[in-house]
């Protein structure tokens, strides 16, 4: 293993021109993960700022035994790994099943271990490669010439749901939940674009450009490409410490300071909002008291207002203690999917969607993440995220809104537009 801590003072180039060539060096590889922070100050911090790289194949898990094969190649100390549970392995800790149709064809189950990983520092770079060396690393980067945030041409964007359709969907889970199927569900709907053609990487700066947050990401695997504006954490293990931080209550950004505060101050307050995140956070709650010792789960923070770059969200925090007969594979397990993204009960709310959403989820809604060697890690909750495979030239992304009973379908309609908001002005629309 080579390695070497490298002084910003001390490249040829600026550092934040050396991390774009990286960024962009690791498009040529067939497979490369970006975790960015944006120095975006939150509540146990955001994601390590690491760019992950390798030529080889991913790991070859069993899809179908998803978290006992990865709870088994985790006892193997396999080093780092980065990678994504795709939300459809709920049908393994569950017994549910999926059968909508999925237009971008990521597996259900992925990591990789990277060859080369450098973390980025604000004065520095610390570079790690099993192959390569460091000297032939930067040599590499620097030859390669630094890309740009670049918005394309207008891309012809369609609803995969009418907005009509939407609305009386909004009207059946209403029904569902007068009859007691369900207290509060997420429902979603696809945007898309066919026969797309762009360069997946200056895409996903504009786009993190436009909207920076604490869980952003990049991913490409072979033809497929994953760019992250995700403000939401799904689980962050350190040490015997489990973290969830459920989102649940969204506003836009005031054009002023004090319309902003009004409208986090009407966010803080609002009955439906709080009641949401509160269903929540005791969902997770649940979650996390599966796999940690009894009494240790408590509610760090309820209803944080925080605010990013398009809109103000509330945030709850939740820890718990890993048992010690229990490990990393088990709490994923445990708590997977995010409750945010399906409602309450779980299992009911899981069951609803399928029945009423058109597009299989897949990575959205899933985690994206990475694992490291001592056995913590960080994944978020895939939202606010285009997907895009470049082989068939399909994009897509999703975006939802909790539906409850005191729910307005007018009202939950312009929250997911509110919420498409960055990702539509990126593509143009």
């Amino acid at each position: 293993m080579f390695s070497a801590i490298i002084k910003a003072v001390d490249l040829p180039v600026p550092l934040e021109e050396f991390r774009l060539r990286a960024l962009a060096w690791a498009t040529q590889q067939e497979l490369a993960a970006y975790y960015n922070p944006n120095q975006i100050p939150y509540p146990h911090d955001g994601f390590l700022h690491l760019l992950a790289i390798s030529d080889s194949a991913p790991l070859a898990l069993d899809e179908a035994n998803a978290f006992s094969d990865l709870r088994k190649t985790l006892a193997a100390q396999p080093g780092l790994l980065c990678g994504y549970l795709g939300y459809d392995l709920k049908n393994q800790t569950e017994k549910l099943s999926s059968s909508n149709p999925d237009h971008v064809g990521f597996p259900a189950l992925f990591f990789f271990q990277p060859e080369v990983k450098l973390y980025f520092n604000e004065a520095s770079i610390s570079i790690y490669s099993s192959g390569k060396s460091i000297a032939a690393i930067i040599e590499a980067i620097l030859a390669t010439v630094a890309p740009a945030p670049f918005a394309p041409e207008s891309i012809s964007i369609r609803q995969r749901v009418s907005p009509e359709k939407y609305k009386s969907t909004v009207a059946r889970i209403k029904n569902h939940i007068l009859e007691g199927d369900v207290y509060e569900l997420n429902y979603c709907m696809e945007f898309f674009a066919e026969q797309v053609l762009l360069a997946p990487l200056p895409l996903y700066l504009a786009l993190n450009e436009a909207s920076p947050t604490p869980f952003s990401g990049f991913l490409k695997y072979g033809d497929k490409y994953l760019m992250c504006a995700s403000p939401e954490r799904f689980l962050k293990k350190r040490g015997m410490q489990l973290i969830s931080q459920p989102i649940k209550g969204t506003i836009r950004r005031g054009e002023t300071y004090e319309e902003d505060a009004q409208l986090q101050h009407q966010l803080r307050h609002d009955e439906k909002e709080l009641a949401e995140n509160m269903m929540i956070v005791d969902l997770v709650r649940n979650d996390l008291s599966r796999s940690c010792a009894t009494g240790t789960v408590q509610v760090e923070e309820m209803f944080g207002i925080y605010g990013f770059r398009q809109v103000s969200q509330m945030i709850s925090t939740i820890v718990g203690q890993l048992r010690p007969d229990k490990v990393l594979a088990d709490a994923l397990a445990a708590a997977f999917p995010m409750g945010s993204m399906t409602g309450a009960p779980k299992i009911s709310a899981m069951q609803l969607i399928e029945e009423l959403e058109d597009t299989k989820r897949g990575l959205y809604s899933g985690a994206f993440g990475y694992i490291t060697p001592d056995q913590n890690c960080d994944f978020n909750v895939v939202i606010r995220s285009i997907q895009y495979n470049a082989s068939s030239g399909y994009l897509s992304f999703m975006v939802g809104s909790a539906i409850t009973y005191d729910s307005d379908p007018e009202k939950e309609y312009a929250e997911c537009l509110l919420k498409a908001q960055a990702i539509l002005k990126v593509l143009g629309g």
